[in-house]
Formats: C-alpha cells, structure tokens, sequence
C-alpha cells in the first residue's frame, strides 16, 4: 500500500483537528461539571445551616416554654 502525502496531509491535518476540537469539547464539559457539584455542595451546606439554624430556634423556644410552664 502506497501511503502518498497528497493523501496524508490532509487527512492528518482533519484527525489532527478532530482531535484539539473533542479535547476543548472535553474540558469544557468536565468545568461545567464541576461547576455544577460545586454548587450543589454550597446548596447543600446551605441546607444544612438553615437546618442547625431551625434546631437552634426549636431549642430556644423549649427553653422558654418549659421557664414560662415552671413560673406558671
């Protein structure tokens, strides 16, 4: 088989653009994935203050209406 340069040129300089464009494509949407679990870690540490904060309040308003019971 004759491998002519006429022929291989061109047909590397496709694969070799092929293969640049699937890599940025790749790293592209490797970023963008992980953008996406870095925002769900915020949200979920978000979550998980809100909820601490809820707690906190929950206690507090034990607190003050066993006081209230026991001054009753």
């Amino acid at each position: 088989m004759n491998w002519d340069a006429g022929i291989m040129v061109p047909l590397g300089a496709f694969a070799m653009t092929v293969i640049i464009v699937g890599i940025a494509a790749f790293r592209k949407m490797r970023d963008r994935e992980l953008q996406a679990h870095a925002e769900l870690r915020q949200r979920e540490m978000e979550h998980e203050r809100r909820l601490k904060e809820l707690e906190i309040e929950r206690l507090k308003l034990e607190v003050e209406k066993s006081k209230a019971e026991k001054v009753s």
